[in-house]
């Protein structure tokens, strides 16, 4: 979500006077995905944006994955992070499927200088990670995004689990889905799913959890 949920235009713009200035390609990709029309609603907020790079430098991550990249927004911003704070070993994992929105999205990162710490897989996530985890790489990985497909949300969770080493940090999107969760009555196969994994995570004795309503909702979960 290009905004996050509930804010006014008036505490948008005031959240952009008071955080540190975006970097130019990433502003220059905010402003470029905004103009490709509905699809931009799957854009993440600068203020979200903002705080993933923050967890990013407060864990020192060396190791990201990231589960639907889009035009390359949130990959950029947690790899400038991720490379500020460990420039000789920062790598992240970026998979998606649409050849399309990601050409543009390795565009923005080769002109912000971080193409390079970002491996680009344009496969089914869960094979890509099935295969990261088949070539021994449990427990390797500080930090994840996923903003993708929200009826695998829970495969996801379980994959990436096993990826993170205990103290990394998993972050999930969409987990409001614009107040849709709140509704009972609404029983679509995404908000279902995304009701369940909440639960889910709550209940989990494997991760410490908590949802905070940054962007469209964001789930935050570190590995015990």
């Amino acid at each position: 979500m290009s905004s996050s949920l509930g804010l006014s235009l008036e505490i948008v713009n005031y959240l952009a006077e008071v955080n540190p200035p975006e970097h130019p390609v990433l502003a220059r990709c905010r402003a470029e995905t905004a103009a490709m029309g509905g699809v931009a609603i799957m854009q993440i907020s600068a203020e979200q944006g903002a705080f993933m790079a923050l967890i990013a430098r407060m864990i020192g991550a060396r190791r990201a994955f990231e589960v639907g990249v889009f035009t390359g927004y949130s990959a950029l911003t947690v790899a400038l992070a991720m490379k500020d704070v460990n420039p000789s070993s920062a790598r992240l994992l970026a998979c998606d499927v649409n050849e399309e929105w990601t050409s543009r999205a390795r565009d923005y990162w080769r002109e912000a200088g971080v193409d390079g710490i970002i491996d680009l897989n344009l496969a089914p996530a869960i094979e890509t990670l099935d295969r990261r985890l088949q070539a021994g790489e449990a427990g390797s990985y500080d930090f994840g995004f996923i903003d993708a497909d929200k009826t695998g949300y829970d495969s996801y969770y379980e994959r990436g689990l096993q990826l993170l080493r205990p103290g990394g940090v998993m972050l999930f999107d969409n987990m409001l889905w614009s107040g849709a969760v709140a509704d009972s009555g609404n029983q679509a196969p995404d908000t279902v799913a995304l009701r369940a994994l909440a639960l889910k995570a709550k209940a989990d004795p494997r991760v410490h959890a908590a949802m905070t309503s940054i962007g469209d909702g964001l789930l935050l979960a570190i590995k015990r």
